[in-house]
């Protein structure tokens, strides 16, 4: 159903009932069924209600009412439900007079203010529902824009680090098909398989962080080739972090960050360890490199993954997530983020 036809239905459904309460209401106080004046008066006024608050509605949003301050709206919205206040009153004694049931007691001072006072009422009850109804739409309007705004910047930081690792893992493979052409012939298979994986996660917005592993260990395959024994990798894995879901390539973005930044500037190399931990629901990983991170220098080399990934956390996440990097010690540097459980 779409909002027009909710409107006309919310109208007319309302006003009708209103209507029949207030034919119940005469019928109840002078314990007899109404006449048909009676009947006619509230169905009359049933359709000047429906013709006064679409004029209201009309007037609103033509004059973009809808966008001003509290302060710019209430003047403005007071005097247009005076003067319509006004009008049904004129109304009902226009046929008060038709149907000769006019009296001095109808133009009392009491009778018209307590009159145009009810009426006054029932149209701010009817401008509090409209208003309340439209800023609720207009916020979820917000919401969806700034979801569709945070997928659409999802997926261009998802489309950049594709080639970015793409980039990296050719050259890891350049660097072996002089010195080793056998080992080459392996690595691009392995470069393949990986290739197959990615283009399956791209399309993800989340996986599960067990498909993310199985990436990074073909990845890390792929790299062993290339550093033989400078590069050593550990597995410390929770079980229970297998089904949780984080953004696609970010474990990969930080072990190529360390390797890239630790292990490969080391004449021994070093070790990649990669440990999972679950905790109050909370899914803990960290990735842990030998090398040293210097905070301003290291960020500006290792600043598009780092960055990428920081981004992205924010943008699923919000304040929800954490993420940090640190010397562990002299030797070790600690890469740690804290994701909550995603249903």
């Amino acid at each position: 159903m779409n909002k027009r036809r909710i409107y006309w239905v919310c109208q007319i459904g309302g006003w009708s009932l209103y209507g029949l309460l207030q034919i119940f209401l005469y019928a109840t106080a002078n314990q007899n069924s109404p006449d048909i004046y009676h009947i006619i008066g509230e169905l009359l006024l049933v359709l000047f209600y429906l013709w006064s608050t679409h004029l209201l509605r009309f007037i609103v949003i033509n004059r973009n009412w809808l966008n001003l301050s509290f302060v710019q709206l209430i003047p403005r919205l007071f005097s247009l439900i005076f003067v319509l206040s006004a009008l049904n009153f004129i109304f009902l004694l226009g046929y008060s007079s038709l149907i000769d049931e006019l009296n001095s007691q109808d133009f009392a001072p009491f009778t018209i203010f307590f009159n145009v006072l009810f009426t006054m009422f029932i149209y701010f009850i009817w401008t509090i529902f409209y208003f309340i109804f439209h800023y609720f739409e207009r916020y979820n309007k917000s919401l969806k824009y700034e979801a569709a705004a945070k997928e659409i910047e999802l997926r261009n930081l998802r489309s950049q680090l594709n080639p970015h690792f793409i980039f990296n893992a050719l050259n890891s493979i350049r660097a072996l098909v002089d010195e080793n052409p056998i080992k080459s012939k392996s690595a691009i298979t392995q470069l393949s398989n990986i290739l197959r994986n990615s283009l399956t996660v791209d399309r993800q917005r989340l996986v599960t962080f067990a498909e993310e592993l199985e990436m990074v260990k073909d990845y890390l395959e792929l790299e062993t080739i290339r550093y033989e024994e400078r590069l050593k990798t550990k597995f410390d894995i929770d079980e229970n972090s297998l089904d949780y879901l984080i953004p696609p390539l970010m474990i990969q973005t930080l072990v190529e960050n360390g390797i890239k930044h630790g292990v490969s500037t080391l004449r021994n190399g070093g070790v990649i360890e990669i440990i999972s931990r679950v905790d109050n629901e909370r899914l803990l990983i960290q990735v842990r490199n030998a090398g040293q991170y210097e905070t301003g220098k290291t960020d500006m080399k290792s600043g598009f993954g780092l960055n990428n990934t920081r981004k992205r956390l924010e943008l699923i996440y919000g304040d929800q997530a954490s993420f940090q990097i640190f010397n562990e010690n002299k030797k070790t540097v600690l890469t740690e983020v804290v994701l909550p459980k995603t249903l």
